[in-house]
């Protein structure tokens, strides 16, 4: 497993972390606004259904100047309402304080995309108040399952604190839950359900199965449109404001 510690500088971005892609505008990662998203490599998790396995690594892809980004930025004033940083797990570079401190100071809004494994760098960023948005993977339930979808050593009590800062923050937060049918299934859902709360902002992602990192997902059944409605309705029963996101 990748750690914060493990990661090597950016080679070219003395201070910055490393940018590996860069998509200069998106409609549904920041509901509600027009943002840029930043994609940071490395993952602490390496889930079978992840749509992004090239950035688990750090030299699939060309390292984007930060400099080249912020003149897009700078020239979309006017367009963009945010930028939404993702990943990989952001959280894991240490340089992450730096690169919101720029973006902020040029004006925008950030959101954070997160697997919740790094409360203290979530804490930080919140206290310093360099982040206004965050959107956490609650993965399934807290236990044995955890390691199983993710291949990973989890810190389970890490992952509820980060649940428990992001419920009492003053930011905007979404938690979602890929609606993977070899680790999510109705009791999940309402064990997540219920430790996210009445008032909790709750996504379920339908699972899909095209361009997965593991070749065996890419041959798992989705879970069709009924099924989907009847864990949203699961959910509603501890969690009110749980919704539907491509499903």
């Amino acid at each position: 497993m990748i750690r914060p510690d493990d990661l090597p500088s950016s080679s070219s971005q003395q201070g910055l972390p490393p940018i590996r892609g860069f998509l200069p505008s998106t409609l549904i990662d920041w509901p509600g606004r027009i943002a840029a998203m930043v994609f940071l490599p490395y993952r602490n998790y390496r889930c079978g259904y992840c749509h992004s396995g090239a950035l688990l690594m750090a030299d699939t892809h060309e390292e984007i100047p930060f400099d080249q980004v912020r003149d897009y930025l700078e020239s979309k004033r006017k367009w963009l309402d945010g930028v939404v940083i993702c990943g990989g797990e952001p959280t894991l570079h240490a340089e992450l304080d730096e690169l919101c401190r720029r973006l902020r100071g040029m004006g925008y809004a950030i959101k954070l995309d997160t697997n919740g494994s790094q409360p203290e760098v979530l804490q930080r960023l919140i206290e310093a108040q360099l982040i206004d948005a965050v959107s956490m993977d609650v993965k399934t339930v807290l236990d044995h399952r955890m390691a199983e979808l993710t291949r990973a050593e989890v810190d389970l009590e890490a992952v509820d604190r980060s649940i428990s800062l992001l419920e009492a923050s003053p930011l905007e937060v979404e938690f979602r839950t890929t609606c993977c049918p070899a680790f999510v299934d109705e009791e999940a859902i309402e064990w997540i359900a219920r430790r996210l709360g009445p008032e909790a902002n709750y996504v379920l992602q339908r699972f899909e199965p095209q361009h997965c990192l593991e070749p065996v997902f890419r041959s798992m059944q989705p879970y069709a449109a009924p099924q989907m409605e009847h864990l949203l309705d699961v959910a509603r029963r501890h969690c009110h404001k749980a919704r539907l996101r491509n499903g």
